[in-house]
């Protein structure tokens, strides 16, 4: 996700903050500020802790078989060469809002050395002082090798505080047959909000809803809304962080998910459990927006099912925008032994050795279907062919060009623009007072804020 972060002061010249400061940081967060138990202490044979939901796990699946076993093999990879070993650790539904794994143990002093995050989170770690700078780690080339607008969204000043593993930007997937049934064409591919509206209604019967959107609260469904908000020229705060949410394209955009429900074209709880190529394939839905891993999905699960991508479609005036998530290493400040932990993060996925790039390739292109966060990685796609695929050609040439980074926004920013999100959606609340409510709230958050950049 998923889908996505600049914090003002830097880990040196905030030390892990104290006194008053860390525990109004402590409060805007939710990260609570405890020294990790396990540092000095434990023994250094001891191997690092990597928290992410990839593996290890069985899985008959070939997608997510294929993505286990990379993660198996970069921790392979390290361990055979380097004393300190990593540990891959499986935690189920980490990208939930509701799994307060990873944030409790942050908070009881006992988080992981590795771990995952998106920007849509990564304030939250940010701003408690729990992440390390991977900069001095990196050589200057390897910095420059980044997309910078991927980057960016992790960095505070100079500082890198995580290393994006892939580029996932969103895009309409349409279910060919669905398509065809309804008598409609390529031709019939929209441009508009209501264009994509009036193919919904075609597309919808007493079993299949015409168009999809995400329906679960949660920084997810954040993700998937920007865009709709930034292409009317929509934004949550200005470059001076004023908060700007109450504006006609944020109530265009709330109106667009609240539209959707009340005209009966999209539904209020995600088909067949928000499995998209199985939901296509069994005729539950015909349009869904979503992200470029569904190449990988359908790759896996349903292969020989013919589905279609095209750019979201724009309001009257707008310009074509999508958003560019992402998942990203991080490294605990605080961590039995940042160094070693920073160094493996680095020689895994972001150095300029032919091993790293080769490995961010294979996760790109054969463990995932995801854009390269890396030029140096795009170039070797380009050159194994990755790009032949007409889906990635697609994703490539025309759907990344127009993405802007996952923005990221302290916890209590996020929910204020998620309660808009679902009270419209989901309550059939009003767009123009949803959109003052968050607006209030954000307003007298920021008064006191004093976390980072929020972008």
């Amino acid at each position: 996700m998923s889908t996505t972060e600049s914090t003002g002061h830097g880990l040196s010249r905030r030390g892990f903050l104290g006194g008053a400061a860390a525990t109004a940081v402590a409060a805007a967060t939710g990260l609570g500020l405890a020294g990790c138990s396990a540092g000095a202490s434990a023994s250094s044979d001891r191997p690092l802790q990597f928290w992410q939901f990839y593996a290890p796990q069985t899985q008959t699946q070939a997608d997510l078989k294929a993505q286990n076993d990379w993660f198996v093999k970069a921790a392979d990879d390290w361990n055979a060469k380097h004393r300190t070993k990593v540990e891959n650790v499986f935690i189920p539904n980490f990208t939930d809002p509701s799994n307060t794994r990873l944030a409790t143990a942050f908070a009881s002093g006992d988080g992981p050395d590795v771990f995952l995050i998106s920007p849509g989170d990564f304030l939250r770690y940010s701003n408690g002082g729990a992440l390390l700078d991977l900069a001095p780690y990196m050589s200057k080339e390897a910095i420059a090798d980044f997309n910078p607008d991927i980057l960016s969204t992790r960095m505070v000043g100079d500082g890198v505080y995580g290393l994006p593993m892939e580029v996932e930007p969103l895009a309409m997937f349409y279910s060919v047959p669905a398509w065809e049934k309804a008598g409609l064409s390529e031709g019939d591919i929209p441009k508009t909000w209501d264009q994509m509206l009036d193919v919904a209604e075609k597309l919808t019967t007493k079993s299949q809803s015409g168009l999809v959107f995400e329906t679960t609260p949660g920084y997810f469904q954040n993700f998937t809304w920007y865009p709709w908000m930034w292409q009317g020229g929509g934004d949550v705060v200005d470059k001076a962080q004023k908060p700007t949410f109450d504006s006609a394209a944020t109530r265009q955009a709330l109106d667009l998910f609240g539209r959707s429900i009340r005209t009966g074209v999209a539904p209020r709880t995600l088909p067949a459990a928000g499995d998209l190529p199985g939901a296509f394939a069994e005729g539950y839905a015909a349009m869904w927006q979503s992200g470029i891993w569904q190449v990988a999905g359908f790759r896996g699960t349903q292969p020989k099912f013919d589905y279609g991508v095209f750019p979201l479609p724009t309001p009257p005036g707008g310009k074509p925008q999508t958003v560019l998530g992402g998942w990203a290493w991080c490294v605990n400040a605080r961590g039995r032994n940042p160094e070693q932990a920073a160094k493996f993060v680095v020689e895994t996925v972001g150095a300029m050795t032919d091993e790293s790039i080769s490995r961010v390739a294979d996760w790109c292109m054969v463990a995932k279907s995801d854009m390269p966060p890396r030029d140096s990685v795009d170039a070797l796609m380009t050159k194994r062919g990755a790009f032949r695929d007409p889906k990635l050609e697609y994703f490539h040439d025309v759907i990344l060009p127009t993405g802007r980074g996952e923005p990221r926004y302290p916890p209590v920013v996020y929910k204020a623009i998620s309660n808009a999100i679902q009270q419209v959606q989901a309550a059939g609340g009003n767009a123009a007072g949803q959109a003052a409510t968050a607006q209030s709230a954000i307003e007298a958050f920021m008064q006191t804020y004093e976390g980072g950049d929020l972008r």
